[in-house]
């Protein structure tokens, strides 16, 4: 299995905690109640911890379709090489970076987190060019 396969497995594994994360402590927040029910009424909103992580969770959803697309593409079309397997490894590690830091709510850090898994998606495109 390439390394871009590999960061691709990471990152899918990457998103479900993403989900569990962020639904913990939503459920915290709101109650157990809350959860387990229809949710017909109004959401209250998320404060703190829970709307940063929930953000952060909404935020690697925008991106890791593009980067499965790419790495899957960079991978089918046979166009794998050290450039793509650094980028893919630039944006999973950064992405399980970015977790935290935006749930701690440290503002540039997560900025500069997010641009180099972005760099990291950006070289894995580029190796189909």
């Amino acid at each position: 299995m390439t390394i871009e396969l590999q960061m691709l497995a990471g990152s899918i594994v990457l998103g479900l905690v993403h989900v569990l994360v962020a639904a913990g402590f939503s459920t915290a927040q709101r109650g157990l109640a809350w959860n387990a029910g229809n949710r017909d009424g109004a959401v209250p909103p998320l404060t703190g911890a829970a709307q940063r992580l929930s953000a952060a969770s909404r935020n690697f959803f925008e991106t890791f379709p593009f980067f499965a697309a790419a790495v899957l593409a960079v991978v089918l079309a046979g166009r794998a090489d050290a450039t793509t397997a650094l980028g893919a490894q630039l944006y999973l590690w950064a992405r399980v970076a970015y977790l935290p830091v935006y749930g701690i709510g440290i503002p540039y850090l997560r900025s500069a987190i997010w641009t180099v898994a972005i760099v990291g998606l950006v070289m894995v495109l580029a190796g189909l060019f």
